[in-house]
């Protein structure tokens, strides 16, 4: 039982692993690594929260926990990542510039840890930082075929979306969808990395992460079905 309760929290900590991991490619040049573990540990923080309901094991641990994994894998991680590919030609400016995301995105996670759960559930003010670093992460991605300055202006904006007061719909009544376009970005990264012929450069976790998050997709998806079927 105990073993049972701690599978969410193992998620969270591989979410913040990817963090660190991706940390440490982004400084050895290793750019590709760098943003595919920011989008595995997008994919273990989508699964965490929802392992732990199945589970019936939340805990006030595992939601901070959640938080401070957050801050290191999309906050730490892609402002590291968009400084060594991007911002490092302005020198001082450019670490001060690339400091201003996780700082803005620390303040986006405790005014959403302190928001009421029911606002929660129907929308996000502002956008999350899961979806901020995600983005940085993939326009590092395709870094050869975007100009700098659109990346510039990507993470300069979203610096002040994370701490806007846009609504933006959560979706989290309607996981299938959300999963799938999660999923459908991530194979179709790997699928460009296979292409230009560089996929053993990658780690090797991807292929790991990847059939692993389709197969908790199949699972969900069987769950939903046949709890519709009981209701009907």
């Amino acid at each position: 039982m105990r073993f049972t309760k701690s599978i969410p929290n193992m998620f969270t900590l591989g979410n913040l692993f990817c963090g660190f991991l991706s940390i440490g490619f982004a400084a050895e040049g290793e750019y590709n690594n760098a943003a595919i573990l920011i989008l595995i540990g997008m994919m273990l923080d989508s699964m965490d929260g929802r392992l732990a309901r199945m589970l019936k094991a939340d805990s006030s641990l595992g939601k901070e926990l959640d938080s401070l994994a957050d801050i290191v894998t999309f906050g730490v991680a892609p402002s590291f990542l968009v400084y060594y590919t991007y911002l490092n030609q302005l020198g001082k400016l450019g670490i001060m510039v690339a400091g201003l995301f996780p700082l803005f995105g620390a303040y986006r996670l405790a005014r959403f840890n302190i928001s009421s759960s029911k606002s929660s559930l129907n929308y996000f003010i502002g956008v999350p930082i899961t979806a901020a670093g995600g983005i940085l992460a993939l326009l590092t991605l395709f870094g050869n075929y975007i100009p700098n300055i659109i990346t510039t202006v990507v993470f300069t904006g979203l610096c002040f979306l994370m701490v806007s007061r846009i609504r933006i719909p959560s979706f989290k009544e309607i996981p299938l969808p959300k999963y799938g376009t999660i999923v459908t970005l991530f194979i179709g990264c790997l699928l460009f990395v296979i292409y230009k012929g560089t996929y053993k450069q990658f780690p090797y976790l991807i292929y790991i992460a990847t059939p692993l998050y389709v197969a908790y997709l199949a699972y969900r998806f069987v769950k939903k079905k046949n709890n519709k079927e009981e209701l009907e």
